[in-house]
């Protein structure tokens, strides 16, 4: 168990990832051959300027790149474009393709060693790669075609560089060449965005943990609601035992509400008459960006925006007629199903009374510099057996889980038919074909129309409602089939004249079928409306100005009740001082400020002190909804009623002082005694993190020169900027976008760090003070600018 130690605030330090044991040898080993010559990395920088020949060219295309690196590609046709989009998405971002696709097909160790053999074990089993496979069979005609053409771009860039001697650094670190690229590598980086966004199963082995090692009223009061069918559920559990604690320790887990802001304005709220549009997907902030931005024009689109790296299409942008969105709906579409084993045979479980066959999927891990690691999946009927990844054991009882994304779907179709659609219809109409992740895409169009649809395929359950893991062996807790498609919430030019979402609820309780039981904290979306609402008239530049909003709603609930609870309390002078910063703080998270500082770890510090003594570290991890359980615990006792873990602190007075304790103690060991001189940005500082910099020193100074840059905002406020123990912000949104609907010819960008993932690029960290400052760029389906390169891709043999 944990103990319930004062908060600690960790020095500041760039965050440590998975390739840290085998990279700091091979960083020391490489370094001392002289890798780091100019000559040899200046030689892997991209071709910017003349002509290339590329094998499978039908006509000349052109690739110019503008002053802030955005590659506008023009092709005659469709092969063309998309052979010139992964040509130059290669040239840019090669090494990160390569690790995208290596993450999500659970082939890491190949080329790392065996420090990430978990985590490739973890991938194996979920079958990401196994999903994308049949996903293959869904496709139409079209879109696998673009599928090849784009693989072929980016094999043309791979054989060149190849030839030339010229592939990125990171891959002479590592010590290994990029294979052929698939059309089945971009589907499997696809669905590892599924992963990333989410689907609340560790909430679920969490709440079993919670009702199996907690009083009923303590897990109980965790819930986010009272789970449907309970009675049934927990009767089942009976001679049942999982060892949750122990099997999920190497899980990976995405971050939790991987969410994102977004809106779209009506005409009769703007100065121009026409929508406004604008869209911040928050996911991880790292070295290079998740989105690459482009600019595709044909014969039959012209389409501006950003993709993952990988994959081919503008999945979020504009074109000359419709602007659009999204944000992660966070539905309830994974289901870890009880499983129980053939004490005869190991390989079948039972079901409605029968030992079924389990398929057995033979996943052979290569590690570099080992042998090859045997590994087999096993898949129940209801999906792979994920609690046994870490463990060799045959369990009498496992879990198992569904889930939407391990099933066929057809997302590239979609983007590919968003990119043409010319009006709301014809946008809807694509969206048919996007099943997962579930995402609120926000639509506007140059006739008027603005519009919000939350879209996926989200499960009906028989019985069941996904708070907890169900029986496996019986067919009560089966899906009987999605919410259909014309029923998925939905609006059209309402009229409030402004359509929002910031992965708060989206149904109110008429909504006949189940969604989801995990929204976001409702503060970003009441910032939004709040601000959209309280102007007439709208501009792009209010647009921008509502992304970078610092105001926190959070601490205007909570701040005036716990004042006024520990006025009562005998305070020490400097517990004074500490709650004087926050009775007189404008709710800004403004970097300057110590408010923010003192508010902020104090909401941190409060679950350690209500749960660190009876929830382990590892069931901690697990703990989804988190925030929000304290959110209610708080409210509960400030409005006087019986919280059963605030009563066994010592009731609310007693949990708020402890915790104020904790945290002015470890902010007076970091920053001093004077609360005058405390700053949030001081300890709130934003780094792009680059996957080798952690590595050695030599590697940050070359991958990540740009130290961690004080940053307003949290977790909280529309400038999302969410942060590790120490401080660091490492989640917020890559991209910023904001189109005005009465020039489509542009719109405003920011991409962070930059869009070259080459270090010696003047593109690879150029935007990182702008997402600081709130500085976008212009991009111009037009015109290039005035700095700009032009390279002829030709046809070649």
């Amino acid at each position: 168990m944990q103990a319930n130690t004062p908060l600690e605030i960790k020095k500041k330090r760039p965050i440590k990832k998975w390739l840290l044991i085998s990279l700091s040898i091979m960083a020391l080993v490489l370094i001392s051959a002289g890798i780091f010559v100019n000559v040899y990395t200046n030689k892997s920088l991209p071709k910017l300027s003349g002509e290339t020949a590329i094998a499978g060219l039908t006509k000349e295309a052109t690739v110019i790149r503008d002053q802030e690196g955005v590659p506008h590609i023009k092709a005659g046709s469709e092969k063309d474009l998309y052979m010139a989009q992964g040509y130059t998405q290669a040239q840019d971002r090669l090494f990160q393709m390569d690790l995208s696709r290596r993450q999500a097909s659970g082939m890491l160790s190949e080329v790392v060693g065996e420090a990430t053999i978990d985590r490739d074990k973890f991938f194996r089993t979920l079958g990401l790669k196994r999903a994308a496979k049949a996903s293959l069979s869904a496709y139409d005609q079209e879109s696998l075609q673009v599928l090849q053409w784009f693989a072929d771009g980016v094999n043309a860039y791979i054989k060149e560089a190849k030839k030339e001697g010229k592939l990125p650094l990171e891959f002479t670190l590592l010590g290994y060449e990029p294979s052929e690229w698939t059309p089945l590598d971009s589907l499997t980086i696809g669905k590892y965005m599924a992963f990333d966004l989410g689907g609340h199963w560790q909430g679920q082995a969490f709440r079993y943990w919670a009702m199996d090692h907690l009083s009923k009223e303590e897990a109980i009061e965790l819930f986010p609601s009272y789970p449907k069918d309970a009675s049934a559920i927990l009767s089942s559990y009976e001679n049942i035992k999982l060892d949750i604690q122990d099997t999920f320790a190497s899980a990976v887990f995405p971050r939790e509400f991987n969410g994102s802001n977004n809106w779209a304005v009506s005409g009769k709220k703007t100065v121009s008459g026409k929508p406004l549009l604008a869209d911040d997907p928050h996911l991880g902030l790292a070295t290079p960006s998740i989105w690459y931005q482009m600019h595709l024009t044909s014969p039959s689109q012209n389409v501006s925006g950003v993709i993952f790296a990988g994959v081919p299409g503008i999945i979020l942008g504009h074109n000359e007629k419709i602007a659009w969105g999204v944000t992660n709906t966070g539905p309830d579409v994974q289901d870890l199903y009880i499983e129980k084993r053939s004490p005869q045979d190991d390989s079948k479980f039972l079901h409605n009374g029968k030992w079924e066959q389990a398929k057995l999927i033979k996943e052979p891990i290569a590690v570099k510099g080992k042998k090859t690691i045997p590994y087999e999946v096993t898949e129940t009927r209801h999906g792979p057996v994920i609690s046994e990844f870490a463990l060799d054991k045959k369990k009498d009882t496992v879990l198992a889980m569904k889930w939407t994304a391990l099933m066929p779907s057809t997302e590239l179709q979609a983007v590919l038919n968003m990119n043409r659609a010319q009006d709301w219809d014809e946008f809807e109409k694509a969206l048919e074909g996007f099943h997962v992740p579930t995402q609120n895409f926000v639509f506007a169009g140059q006739d008027g129309t603005i519009a919000y649809k939350a879209n996926g395929k989200i499960p009906i359950r028989k019985k069941g409602d996904g708070l907890l893991p169900v029986p496996g062996w019986t067919d009560d807790y089966e899906w009987t089939g999605f919410i259909p498609w014309d029923q998925l919430p939905r609006s059209v030019n309402p009229d409030n004249g402004f359509l929002a979402t910031a992965n708060n609820k989206v149904i109110n309780d008429r909504y006949p079928y189940h969604i989801s039981h995990h929204w976001a904290q409702p503060y970003r979306y009441m910032r939004i409306e709040e601000y959209l609402t309280s102007k007439e008239k709208l501009t792009a530049n209010d647009m921008k100005k509502l992304q970078m909003d610092q105001k926190n709603l959070y601490a205007r609930e909570f701040v005036p009740s716990f004042l006024k609870v520990l006025k009562e309390q005998k305070l020490t002078a400097p517990e004074k001082e500490a709650l004087s910063l926050l009775e007189n703080w404008n709710y800004e998270d403004d970097p300057e400020y110590g408010a923010p500082l003192v508010f902020h770890l104090w909401m941190k510090e409060l679950p350690r002190v209500l749960f660190a003594e009876k929830i382990p570290k590892e069931m901690d991890e697990l703990f989804e909804g988190k925030q929000q359980a304290v959110d209610e615990l708080l409210r509960k006792a400030l409005n006087g009623k019986k919280s059963v873990w605030i009563d066994n602190k010592g009731g609310i007075e007693k949990v708020l002082h402890s915790s104020l304790k904790n945290v002015l103690a470890a902010i007076q060991d970091q920053y001093g005694n004077d609360p005058s001189a405390w700053k949030w940005g001081e300890y709130h500082q934003v780094y792009f993190a680059h996957p080798l910099s952690s590595a050695s020193p030599v590697l940050e100074w070359v991958f990540n020169r740009q130290k961690p840059i004080p940053a307003g905002g949290s977790q909280v406020t529309v400038q999302a900027a969410a942060y590790e123990e120490d401080g660091v912000v490492d989640h917020g949104a890559p991209w910023r976008f904001v189109a005005d609907l009465s020039d489509l010819s542009k719109a405003y960008h920011n991409n962070s760090p930059g869009q070259s993932g080459h270090f010696r690029s003047e593109w690879y960290s150029n935007q990182l003070k702008n997402w600081v400052e709130g500085t976008y760029h212009k991009t111009s389906l037009t015109s290039y600018g005035e700095k700009k390169f032009v390279l002829k891709l030709e046809p070649g043999k």
